[in-house]
């Protein structure tokens, strides 16, 4: 009697990161909500990594080391609660494009975005003028964040270092209001987007940028508007110790520099990495309808890990030293 004997192999190579579900759900977010997907990695990232490395830096002044974490907490919680607020109508608005987009845009416009797809939602061109709006609204409310981050830093101080704020005389009441119906709002948003994508305008950057990283490049400006804003915010206020101004502006400045340049180059370093990582993922996922949407988020969640990284967790215990040296220089020249 002949046996047959089956000489193949089973795959037993790890995959199971490439069928994570948690992982798809996370890129799934990234793609639909960009600017708030950007915004939780911020807060995952400035709660506990950042306050643990700036209070781990050596030779630094107590004080400072304490403004500095308020500066991460307050920042996060700003700019969370801003863009949970914005984000999610803007995400809604764009998924209503996504699904109907004979309704708000052109037909011209749908053409000249489409670039030879037969489902606009995958077209690159597509994507980039969309992303316009979901990461361009980080940059939007950059203005305000910052001036809530700095407005945060004093109540932070007196609540968790019990910090008494030099000015006593304070308002804290803000009441915000939301009227009207969120889908009919989230329809006019679309047919708003919508008017903005069927200018010439939009079209030629979408054909001059789609194949770029246009999403670091976004982020990074938008971190440049925040430290900006941040820094003029610090300077002005009347609630922070002037003795402590210098250097929380010195370690906004020094945090954000360092960032993005380091974000450009570690993301140069990781291109072909992510690029094999990409392949695989595809060639598993092939037959996965969001699939698309997987391979969109993976294009907005590296350069927020990377940037995240560097700025929450590496390049706290460099600009908190450095901004301590630089102010104390800056003293003794006084």
């Amino acid at each position: 009697m002949k046996v047959k004997v089956n000489n193949s192999i089973p795959q037993t190579s790890f995959t199971g990161i490439y069928n994570s579900k948690m992982l798809k759900k996370g890129l799934e977010f990234a793609a639909k909500n960009s600017s708030l997907f950007t915004a939780t990695v911020s807060l995952g990232f400035s709660t506990a990594a950042r306050p643990a490395a700036i209070l781990l830096t050596p030779d630094t002044d107590k004080e400072n080391k304490k403004y500095a974490c308020a500066k991460s907490l307050s920042s996060s919680a700003a700019g969370y609660l801003l863009m949970l607020l914005g984000s999610v109508p803007v995400a809604k608005a764009v998924e209503n494009i996504d699904k109907n987009p004979a309704k708000y845009l052109k037909n011209k416009t749908i053409e000249n975005l489409k670039q030879g797809e037969k489902i606009l939602s995958h077209s690159k061109k597509y994507k980039f003028a969309t992303q316009l709006f979901k990461l361009g609204l980080g940059f939007v409310i950059a203005v305000p964040k910052s001036i809530l981050t700095c407005a945060l830093i004093p109540p932070i101080m007196a609540g968790i270092f019990h910090k008494k704020t030099p000015d006593k005389n304070r308002n804290d009441n803000h009441n915000i209001t939301f009227e009207g119906s969120y889908s009919k709002g989230t329809q006019l948003l679309s047919k708003g987007f919508g008017k903005i994508m069927d200018t010439e305008f939009i079209q030629k950057m979408s054909d001059k940028f789609y194949k770029t990283n246009f999403e670091q490049h976004i982020i990074s400006l938008t971190d440049v508007l925040l430290t900006g804003t941040f820094i003029k915010q610090t300077k002005d206020s009347k609630k922070i110790e002037d003795s402590r101004k210098k250097a929380l502006m010195y370690n906004a400045g020094i945090s954000t520099g360092l960032s993005i340049a380091g974000g450009y180059a570690i993301n140069r370093l990781l291109k072909k990495p992510t690029e094999n990582f990409i392949k695989k993922f595809s060639q598993i996922n092939k037959h996965d309808a969001k699939l698309d949407k997987y391979l969109e988020g993976i294009r907005i969640a590296k350069p927020a890990l990377i940037l995240g990284t560097l700025y929450y967790i590496i390049i706290p215990l460099i600009s908190t030293f450095a901004a301590d040296r630089f102010d104390d220089r800056r003293k003794k020249l006084c």
